[in-house]
């Protein structure tokens, strides 16, 4: 049986950035002096960034970095994995208030990971990301995305100060419809006061609950309905929350005579990864079979790091294998269009 990695990350490196026309020179990311730890750090629009701080150093750096491609399928097939998804790692915060240098920096990644994929024999498959600030510039990534080997549209559990329900989001959720590409929300933060506000803390309520608040609004304010082509994905949250998100959503559609129902989950398209840790049987009662995924996290290190997820997941005795056949595969598959 095939399996994909639903969650694969890439580190980025001064490559990335090598696709900036000379009109985009100013807004180029540098890797600033070394800190006390050795690392070096990007220096984004005056703004000092973390590089190194969550990277699994057990892996390969050019693995890891995609320096060199042959290097990291290898390690893919060493850990029975057919196809990676592959996700940024500097993304996952907001880089910049200006659209002109998020647009820059959004474009030269995107053309790197297309690069990437031409080199990895249709097994690194990727999720774009697109500036949320100029929608005209997020459909026009969209396009060149879904032509050069994206599976994907990446965004924040909060962007700005926006919901993801936000009205302001429909014309990218109509084109990704259009091209058949699932908006895919990755644990992260887009808003700089939030990032400010949970300084220091363990990093749940920066990067998890932003999109636990997304599918829960998401849901609810009835974007799926809206959108009845679009695929929705909820990436490195593990699974363990869906049977309270359900129950409360349950609750308040109930004021208004909706039923949620086992189904909710597949009816609405909705995607969410789990971990070999979750409580599976559990969970399938609310989530149902088929819109259940999962991802290593691979070039990471925290607590959604699981390197040989993949390999754990089909040893496991408590779901039936064809159950686990569908978490390895066929869910992944049916999220990412691939």
């Amino acid at each position: 049986m095939a399996t994909i990695d639903a969650d694969a990350h890439v580190i980025e490196t001064e490559r990335t950035w090598e696709y900036m026309d000379s009109t985009e020179a100013e807004f180029r990311p540098v890797l600033a002096s070394p800190s006390s730890d050795g690392r070096h750090d990007w220096l984004i629009d005056g703004k000092l960034f973390s590089r190194g701080a969550n990277v699994n150093r057990e892996i390969p750096e050019a693995s890891r970095e995609m320096r060199n491609i042959e290097l990291r399928l290898r390690h893919m097939d060493e850990l029975g994995i057919d196809v990676q998804v592959l996700y940024p790692s500097l993304f996952l915060r907001p880089l910049t208030s200006r659209p002109e240098v998020e647009q820059a920096i959004c474009r030269s990644y995107n053309r790197w990971l297309a690069e990437i994929w031409r080199k990895g024999e249709q097994r690194l498959r990727w999720v774009a990301v697109v500036p949320m600030m100029s929608m005209d510039g997020a459909i026009g990534e969209a396009r060149f995305a879904r032509d050069n080997g994206a599976c994907g549209l990446f965004t924040r559990g909060l962007v700005d100060n926006r919901r993801l329900s936000d009205p302001y989001f429909f014309p990218l959720y109509e084109e990704a419809q259009k091209l058949d590409l699932p908006i895919c929300v990755h644990a992260s933060t887009g808003n700089f006061d939030w990032v400010d506000l949970f300084e220091g803390e363990s990093g749940f309520a920066r990067f998890k609950l932003p999109v636990l608040s997304a599918f829960h609004s998401l849901v609810y304010d009835g974007i799926p309905e809206k959108f009845p082509r679009l695929r929705l994905g909820f990436i490195e949250i593990r699974a363990q929350w869906i049977p309270y998100v359900m129950v409360d959503l349950g609750k308040r559609f109930a004021r208004f005579n909706r039923p949620v129902g086992p189904d909710l989950m597949r009816q609405n398209r909705l995607y969410v990864t789990c971990q070999t840790d979750d409580d599976l049987p559990y969970i399938l009662k609310y989530s149902g079979e088929d819109n259940i995924v999962i991802g290593s996290d691979y070039g990471h290190t925290d607590t959604a790091s699981e390197i040989d997820a993949l390999r754990k997941l089909k040893l496991k005795g408590e779901i039936r294998p064809e159950v686990i056949d569908k978490i390895l595969y066929d869910n992944a598959k049916a999220l990412y269009g691939l």
